[in-house]
């Protein structure tokens, strides 16, 4: 029997995220969709499909009679507004997958850390640029002794961006900064965000640079191909832009790293594509959809462990 979930936030990322669970999940089933505008897309979408819907946010879902029955809820709304919704719902024994940048729970990539974080009620999916850059930050620093720096750039088109998007820019730059350290692993981590206005809209693309010392550039090469590979399990529209590139620091040439100083090593430049799949997204849209798949993916994997475990 597949899990009952909810998903509060009946905009874009909520809505696609529905198609995806519809369409693809062989665990999870749609029981509610959450709005607070009555008209929108994603609860008219849900509707039409027989899910039970409420624009009147947590409190019309809490009214639901399927409330009871419903295991997992995703949070698609704002940092603001998850803060509110999480203890409520952990308080009616409700496991939580949070798309917003709020970080009440640990941090989850479902490559890197999922099976460390079954026991936890809310796992915070970071966000749409950590999740395509943190995984190739760990698979740097699992085959090397320090990855003292890790910086990432998400570029996204800004047709890509909703109100959700640029009402959380600041928490998206330090979620991901703290993302690449506490997950990635590097000592220390940056993330800068560009909306690119470009037409006709351009892709999500994202550069990765760590700065790292101890292991060899073929050790590193090979682990990040097959980090790639496992993200794409769950994102197929997930790959390397071009080789993965290398520049060796010597003590005779040391490398300024901002907050950290003149630093020998070697400095790894990655440069990664996301296509979305396209399930209510437009294609380029690849920041949104990688968030949408990596929440997919954590929810699964908690179902098929934690309830199985109950069931045995």
């Amino acid at each position: 029997m597949k899990a009952k979930v909810a998903i509060i936030g009946s905009g874009n990322i909520g809505t696609d995220l529905m198609i995806k669970i519809q369409r693809m999940s062989q665990v999870l089933e749609m029981a509610a969709m959450v709005g607070i505008d009555a008209d929108s897309d994603g609860l008219k979408r849900a509707t039409e499909t027989g899910v039970a819907t409420t624009y009147k946010g947590l409190e019309g879902l809490t009214k639901l009679d399927c409330y009871a029955d419903i295991k997992v809820v995703f949070d698609a709304t704002s940092a603001g507004a998850h803060k509110a919704h999480s203890e409520r719902l952990i308080a009616d024994g409700k496991q939580v997958i949070d798309l917003t940048p709020a970080a009440v729970g640990p941090f989850v990539v479902p490559v890197v850390n999922m099976d460390e974080h079954q026991n936890e009620p809310n796992m915070n999916m970071v966000t749409c640029g950590g999740q395509a850059t943190i995984p190739i930050v760990a698979a740097v620093r699992r085959v090397v002794d320090r990855v003292v720096y890790g910086e990432i750039v998400a570029s996204i088109s800004s047709k890509s961006a909703g109100p959700g998007t640029r009402a959380n820019i600041d928490e998206f730059t330090v979620t991901t900064a703290k993302g690449i350290e506490t997950v990635g692993g590097a000592e220390r981590g940056k993330a800068i965000i560009v909306m690119n206005p470009a037409e006709p809209p351009m892709i999500m693309r994202d550069t990765v640079y760590t700065f790292s010392q101890g292991g060899n550039e073929d050790a590193i090469r090979d682990s990040i191909q097959t980090m790639v590979a496992e993200v794409q399990k769950y994102v197929p529209g997930y790959r390397l832009k071009q080789e993965v590139q290398f520049e060796h620091f010597g003590d005779n040439q040391k490398l300024n790293i901002p907050d950290v100083g003149q630093t020998a090593g070697l400095k790894t430049t990655v440069f990664l594509e996301v296509e979305g799949a396209a399930h209510y997204l437009p294609a380029y849209a690849g920041n949104l959809d990688i968030m949408t798949s990596s929440a997919l993916a954590t929810a699964e994997r908690w179902v098929e462990t934690k309830l199985d475990e109950k069931a045995a």
